[in-house]
């Protein structure tokens, strides 16, 4: 028997705001600032205070949600979704139920170079929680509360299941991150919890309409483990089924380092949640007008630019797809397009996507903040293309120009690295190394022709990697070829 796996996600992204979505205490970062340090009486769930809605949280949610051309709604309600857990203080979660903010819409993603379209099921605004540290000393076990992060404003983005494959599922993650990271409303930093992602994984009998027990799995902190985890768990769904088991409705971590699932709880039902009107929140009305301001600000998303880069550049698949997967790249490979209209785009997309990407992942730098203006790195790649310096010079100027911040020029002119593309000049040293080495001349006229190669190195050794290696090879066998004719007329 064959089975289809089905799976939709539920993606929660903190919203950058400066302040929670209910008070004024400020949204800080999870890794700096000391425990439950940024919190008021609203947000640790005092008794007899007031939520106040962020508007600028509520803005945010607009841009995701156009976006994603969903139908937002005129008017949406605020719920209490009840239950207890340490790291809810009020006892209840500000959410929202029957009436969300928007629903209806879609995101195209690329999976193996083709678009495929995912529906979105519903987009809408809730606090985040609290954080849970558990610990152990003196043999004892603690549970530890941070109320930092409680109230922070959420958006939870739901698809339908339409993805079957965990390739698609990576690929519907990057491509939402993409979309947020564009649109300045989060980091997508999984690593500090920012942007949370959720797979409810189910797998049916190949061609039946009936979907199976779905499973949701947690505490994923990356796309590789994303990926790991919903293989490994339509594998385990399918094995359960054909031993005659039945598949339980239920939330399960995440182990990486064992590369397995496990049960955190039994599933509860939305009926377990006792959701009802946040009475202390009027109904939040949008203003049609407000939201075509928000629409005429949205920037050109991630898969238009794909589109544009490829139509436009003619670069690959490939290259238009890592260009376009930050914004800030974009828009450094678009400025050095645009100060270089004689240098063809996939040259300068191929020195962004290979040195200077390899020297951002040795640094850890981002490359908003590098001191290589795209300005300076085409006036760099325009020496390389007219001969100036050979690419491995290249590569050690831009490694130079990364850590000083120096224009190309500079560097060259200092270090006396400019390229000898004199064809005299590489002729009458290519003539001084074949007379200075008779045996090995000897040796490739005798039919040992891999000779030609250690001779190649030799000129480029005594013209210290200057030589137009082009110029070079031609040269060389040029003067080896008039030798053999020499000694055949003999």
């Amino acid at each position: 028997m064959k089975f289809e796996p089905v799976i939709g996600l539920e993606i929660h992204a903190e919203l950058e705001t400066q302040s929670k979505i209910f008070c004024p205490c400020p949204v800080v970062d999870p890794t700096l600032a000391e425990p439950n340090t940024a919190v008021c009486p609203v947000c640790a769930g005092m008794p007899g205070v007031l939520p106040v809605a962020n508007q600028k949280a509520i803005e945010y949610a607009l841009r995701v949600a156009l976006a994603l051309q969903c139908e937002v709604a005129p008017i949406s309600l605020f719920a209490r979704k009840n239950y207890f857990y340490p790291d809810l203080p009020k006892g209840y979660q500000i959410s929202q139920y029957e009436q969300p903010l928007a629903r209806h819409g879609n995101l195209t993603i690329l999976v193996s170079g083709k678009d495929q379209v995912v529906r979105i099921r519903r987009v809408h605004l809730e606090e985040d929680t609290g954080k849970l540290t558990h610990v152990s000393k003196d043999g004892q076990s603690f549970s530890l509360v941070d109320l930092n992060r409680a109230g922070v404003p959420l958006l939870e983005i739901v698809s339908e299941p339409d993805l079957h494959t965990p390739e698609e599922v990576r690929a519907y993650a990057t491509a939402m991150r993409s979309l947020l990271r564009y649109l300045g409303v989060n980091s997508g930093d999984m690593q500090k919890g920012l942007l949370r992602i959720e797979p409810n994984v189910s797998v049916k009998p190949q061609g039946t309409a009936q979907f199976g027990t779905r499973v949701e799995i947690k505490n994923l902190n990356s796309f590789h483990a994303l990926e790991r985890a919903v293989a490994y768990e339509i594998k385990r769904q399918i094995t359960l089924i054909m031993q005659g088991k039945t598949v339980i409705q239920e939330t399960v971590g995440w182990d990486d380092a064992r590369g397995i699932t496990f049960t955190q709880r039994v599933k509860e039902g939305e009926d377990d949640y006792r959701y009802f009107p946040e009475p202390d929140l009027p109904p939040l009305v949008i203003d049609r007008e407000w939201l075509e301001e928000i629409r005429a600000t949205l920037p050109e998303l991630p898969i238009a630019k794909y589109r544009r880069f490829r139509r436009q550049y003619g670069l690959s698949d490939y290259d238009a797809g890592v260009l376009i997967a930050e914004r800030a790249v974009a828009d450094y490979f678009e400025r050095g397009v645009a100060a270089a209209p004689d240098i063809s785009p996939k040259v300068i997309a191929n020195w962004i996507t290979g040195e200077l990407f390899g020297l951002l992942n040795q640094t850890g730098a981002n490359i908003t903040a590098i001191r290589v203006q795209p300005e300076s790195l085409v006036a760099m790649i325009r020496m390389v293309t007219s001969g100036e310096l050979n690419q491995s010079t290249a590569k050690a100027v831009l490694a130079e120009m990364f850590q000083s911040g120096k224009s190309a020029e500079e560097i060259v002119a200092r270090q006396g690295l400019r390229q000898i593309s004199d064809r005299d000049s590489i002729a009458h040293l290519v003539k001084r190394i074949l007379e200075e080495n008779p045996t090995q001349v000897a040796s490739y006229l005798a039919g040992k022709k891999t000779i030609a190669r250690w001779l190649f190195g030799q000129v480029m050794y005594s013209a210290r990697g200057q030589a137009n290696p082009q110029i070079v090879q031609q040269e060389l066998e040029r003067q080896l070829a008039a030798i053999q004719r020499s000694l055949s007329n003999m």
